[in-house]
Formats: C-alpha cells, structure tokens, sequence
C-alpha cells in the first residue's frame, strides 16, 4: 500500500467514525464505504504500520487540521464518541502519564517581541493539550488566545506595564481594561520599582491597587511583579505588603527580563511577607522540573515557565 492510498484510507474510515457520532464530514476524500465489515477489514489492515502506530491515531488524518486528537484534549469528540454507544475510549500514553498537578502549577509563557502568530497558536495548543494553568502573552495576542483556548480550563493571562513597569498608573489602568474587554482573566503587572527604591509608598500601593480594582472588576486576578534581582531583601518584602495592602492575589518575582530570575530563597521571603492567604508566582529562569519543585519547596504556587512541555514531561519519565 502506498502512502497516498494509506492517507486516503484514514481520512475514509475517520469521516465514517465522524459520519457515525453525528459529525459532519471534513475534507474531500469521497464518499465513505457504508459496509460496516468492509471499513472493519479496512481497518484492520493499519494495526500493520510501521513504527508501531495503531488504529487511527495517526497525525492530522482522523480529524484533517485538528490538533485535539485524545480524550484529554478533544472532550467534544470523546462526549459524541460516548454517546454513540462507546464503552471506553483509549488515550495517549504521553499524555496519562504526566502529573496533572504539576501542569495545573504553570502558566505557559511566550512573552518575546518577536514571537509570531504560528508560536502563540502552538503554545496555545500545548496548554490544551496539558492543562496548564493559563497562556502568558503580551497585551496584543489576548484575542488569539481567548479564542484558541475557547471551552478549554486553560486560563488567558497577559502583562502590564511590562517590563519596566515605569509607565504612568493612568496608562496601566487603561491597558489593563483593554485586555480585561478582550478576554483576559490574569493580569500579571510590574510595579513601578523606581518609586519603591525611592521610598514613595503610597505611590506604589496606589499604583497597584488601581490596576487591582480594574481587574477585579473585569473577575480577572492580579500578580505583582516585584523584580526581585533590582531589589534589597528588605524591599522585596515591603514591595509585598504593599501589593498584599492593596488587595492583589498574586506576587511573583520577576519578568524575566531583568537582571535574574527566581530563587528558592526570594521565594521563601515572598511566602513569609504576604502569609498563607496570597499566591506567589516563581518566574524566570525555571527550566527544568527540579526548579519547579525547589520553587515550591520554597512556597510558590503558581510557576511562570516557557519551557513548561518539557518540565511536565520530565513527570512521566
């Protein structure tokens, strides 16, 4: 058999399968055998594959241009699948194994200037495809986002005042409405550090707690980013109670886009300034499944993370 008439084959049985639960067909791979023992037969000829693939669960032949092709991933498709009469359903060992707990810690990252569209729609995916705790974007692609991770748990989180956060409160508000009114549900800002070092208090509260309430009222959170490496310990703590004052949910250590990134040992002092009732976001530099758990040895409890995929494979090995 050849490859054309291997791909021919799939996409036949895979719009029958369709065609079965009620689904309309996709593509154009002609019409359907409709003998039930001629697609069985059909069928079986694949458990022969090389490379020891089985069944359908083939790349971008069952559902021509879906990336959901488990029943983690594609809860429609498993619910119609169900209903059509199905006892059990079979998932992918990549994805049973990992930690779910682990992947509900991350917000998966991609905050680079020049991150394309393909880039933010993969990350996209992958957090479908894990479960993480939310997509981390820059303000512009909150509408991709919101839209590639419709009916999904996955979270839609972007910046503000990002990175210097050196901006003006007014303009913090402003961008912090904008992506509340396009489908942001976490708001991750920077405080005006300046302002902090400079002792200005009442500054940096106002600042922050304006951002909060535009959040708030919009039912999104808040994490204030602190950037730890530009601060003295007794300023990391004060730049926490000071967000912990003005009701924010979160303080996370940094954006990645300074001088350093998180430790275990910023991150025991977070947890001590704002106590239990707050979270603590450990971000920057956390690459491998170890600083994730020395991260929340230490007391995070939300991780920010571009190399989330590996980290959370690392779980089944």
């Amino acid at each position: 058999m050849t490859q054309a008439e291997l791909d021919s084959l799939v996409a036949q049985i895979g719009e029958e399968i369709l065609a079965r639960v009620g689904t309309p067909q996709v593509g154009g791979a002609g019409p359907c055998p409709a003998n039930p023992e001629e697609i069985l037969a059909r069928a079986g000829n694949l458990q022969s594959l090389p490379g020891g693939k089985e069944g359908l669960n083939l790349p971008d032949q069952v559902c021509p241009g879906c990336q959901q092709r488990c029943p983690q991933t594609c809860a429609r498709n498993t619910k119609q699948i169900i209903a059509a009469g199905a006892d059990r359903v079979s998932a992918s060992d990549r994805l049973t194994k990992i930690d779910p707990a682990i992947a509900a810690l991350i917000d998966h990252t991609i905050l680079k200037a020049d991150a394309t569209r393909a880039d933010i729609v993969k990350v996209c995916r992958e957090a479908r495809q894990y479960t993480f705790a939310s997509v981390c974007v820059n303000p512009y692609w909150v509408p991709l986002v919101r839209a590639e991770l419709a009916g999904s748990p996955v979270k839609v989180c972007t910046v503000v005042g990002f990175p210097l956060g050196a901006t003006s409160t007014e303009s913090k508000v402003a961008e912090t409405a904008a992506a509340v009114r396009d489908g942001a549900q976490e708001i991750d800002m920077v405080i005006n550090i300046g302002a902090l070092r400079s002792g200005d208090r009442d500054a940096v509260r106002s600042d922050i707690g304006q951002v909060v309430r535009a959040s708030h009222q919009g039912r999104a959170i808040v994490k204030v980013i602190i950037e730890a490496s530009l601060l003295k310990d007794e300023e990391k703590v004060l730049a926490c109670q000071l967000a912990k004052q003005a009701g924010a949910d979160f303080v996370k250590t940094s954006t990645g886009f300074s001088t350093g990134g998180a430790t275990a040992h910023d991150i025991a002092l977070m947890r001590a300034a704002v106590g239990p009732e707050m979270g603590v976001k450990a971000s920057g530099g956390v690459r491998t499944l170890d600083d994730l758990r020395a991260m929340t040895a230490a007391g995070a409890t939300r991780i920010g993370a571009s190399a989330s995929v590996k980290i959370v494979e690392a779980t089944a090995a």
